[in-house]
C-alpha cells in the first residue's frame, strides 16, 4: 500500500519555479490519494473484518489514513499527521488485521516489531519524499523550541532500538544501551549519522534534518543537541521521549483538535486527569501571550530529563523555563553563562558567534558546520 502511495507522486509532479510555501501540486497528489483510498483500504482489511464491522468501518479508518499524509489545504505536515497514521495502524490492530492465520494475536512481540520497522519506517520515508518534493511546511512548528519540525515517533522507536534488552517481567529500562550501540553524542557527528541512518530510526531522523537544514546542529536543533549530552544511555533517552510525546503531542490542543474520534478511538474524558502543565513554548513568549502556570503544573516539557540553563529575559511574574543551553555553544567555552547587566532588556549571553565556518558537501549530512561537534565528545 505504501509503495502505491509513493508511486502517485510521479503522477503529480511539482510545479516548476521558486516558491516560498508548499507546492500547490501537492493538492493534486492528495486528490489522487483521496480518490483511491477506499480501494487501498479494502485491500488491506481482511474480509472477515469488513463482514463483522460493516462498510462503515472503512470510512472511519479512511479518515485516519488520509490524515497521515499532511494537509492539502495548508500544504504542511507535522506531528499531528504522524499521529493520525499511528492511529490508522491502531485501528487495523483493533480490527484484528495483524493476527496470525488462526486469528490469534501473537505474544512474542514480533508483530509489533514488524509494524515499527516494516511499516512505520517505510511510511516515514514516503513522507520525507513528499516533504522534499512538494516543499511542505512544518505544521504548527515551534521553530527551534520543538524537537523536530515534522516527526516525533522515530525518536521514540529509534532510542528503543538502542536501549538495553529487557525481559517480560522487567520495567522499562531507565538507563543503559545495547552492547555496541553508538553514543548519544554521535548524533552531532555527520559521519556517524550517515553510518547508522539506514539501520536506526533515531539516526535516520537526524539524517533527514541534516539533509534539509543548514547551520550548526546546536543552533537549529537545540533540544536534540541537549539530549545528545545524556550520559546514562539510550534507555533514559527513550523514557524521556515517551514523556515528551505525551506532553508535546498528545496533550496539545492545536494537535488534538484535528484528531477525529469515533467508535475505534472514542473521546472519553478522564475526571481524574491532572491539569496539563504549561510548556516552555508558552513560557518563552512575551508576557501578553503567556498565562500564569496552572496550579500544580510541571516545570515544562522540553526534554525534561536533560539539563539546560534558564531562558534569559523572561517576562515579569513568569518563571523562566529551560531553554537553549547557551553555555554549551562552541564559542562560549570558558565564558561564564551567568547573565550580566541587561542591555536593551535582554541579558548579555556572551560574545557574538563566529561569522564563518567550514562547510561540507551541500545536500548531505556532512554539510553541518564543523564546529557543531559537541565540545564534550572526544574522538
Amino acid at each position: 500500500m505504501l509503495r502505491a502511495v509513493e508511486a502517485m507522486i510521479d503522477e503529480a509532479p511539482p510545479e516548476q519555479g521558486p516558491r516560498r510555501f508548499g507546492n500547490v501540486s501537492f493538492r493534486r497528489w492528495y486528490g489522487i490519494l483521496e480518490g483511491r483510498a477506499e480501494e487501498l483500504l479494502r485491500g488491506c482489511l481482511p474480509d472477515a473484518v469488513r463482514e463483522a464491522w460493516g462498510d462503515g468501518v472503512v470510512e472511519e479508518v479512511k479518515a485516519y489514513f488520509l490524515g497521515g499524509f499532511g494537509s492539502a489545504q495548508r500544504l504542511d505536515y507535522g506531528t499531528g499527521h504522524e499521529l493520525s497514521f499511528l492511529a490508522f495502524l491502531g485501528c487495523l490492530w483493533k480490527l484484528g488485521a495483524f493476527r496470525d492465520e488462526q486469528g490469534r494475536e501473537r505474544e512474542d512481540g514480533e508483530a509489533e516489531r514488524s509494524l515499527v520497522l516494516g511499516v512505520l519506517e517505510p511510511y516515514l520515508k514516503v513522507v520525507r519524499r513528499l516533504i522534499l518534493t512538494y516543499n511542505l511546511e512544518p505544521a504548527g512548528s515551534h521553530g527551534v523550541w520543538g524537537l523536530d519540525d515534522h516527526s516525533f515517533l522515530p525518536y521514540i522507536f529509534g532510542s528503543a532500538q538502542l536501549a538495553r534488552p529487557i525481559t517480560e517481567s522487567e520495567p522499562m529500562p531507565l538507563e543503559g544501551s545495547v552492547p555496541g550501540a553508538p553514543r548519544p553524542s554521535d548524533v552531532v557527528k555527520p559521519a556517524s549519522v550517515d553510518l547508522h541512518r539506514e539501520s536506526n530510526m533515531y539516526f535516520s531522523a537526524i539524517g533527514f534534518i541534516n539533509d534539509v537544514k543548514k547551520g550548526p546542529f546546536w543552533e537549529h536543533s537545540p533540544i536534540l543537541f541537549d539530549i545528545s549530552g545524556i550520559k546514562d544511555g539510550w534507555g533514559k533517552i527513550n523514557k524521556g521521549m515517551i514523556k515528551m510525546f505525551n506532553a508535546e503531542v498528545l496533550s496539545k490542543f492545536p494537535i488534538v483538535q484535528h484528531f477525529p474520534f469515533g467508535s475505534l478511538f472514542s473521546w472519553d474524558p478522564d475526571p481524574e486527569a491532572a491539569v496539563p502543565a504549561h510548556s516552555v513554548h508558552l513560557a518563552s513568549q512575551p508576557s501578553s501571550t503567556v498565562n500564569p502556570p496552572a496550579a500544580g503544573g510541571g516545570s515544562g516539557t522540553t526534554a525534561p530529563w536533560a539539563e539546560a540553563t534558564k531562558m534569559p529575559g523572561a517576562a515579569p511574574g513568569v518563571p523562566p523555563g529551560p531553554g537553549i543551553p547557551y553555555s554549551r555553544a562552541p564559542w562560549t567555552r570558558g565564558v561564564s553563562s551567568a547573565p550580566t547587566a541587561p542591555r536593551g532588556g535582554v541579558p548579555d549571553t556572551g560574545p557574538p558567534p563566529p561569522t564563518t565556518f567550514a562547510r561540507g558537501t551541500p545536500g548531505t549530512a556532512s554539510n553541518q558546520y564543523t564546529v557543531t561537534k559537541a565540545p564534550w565528545a572526544k574522538d
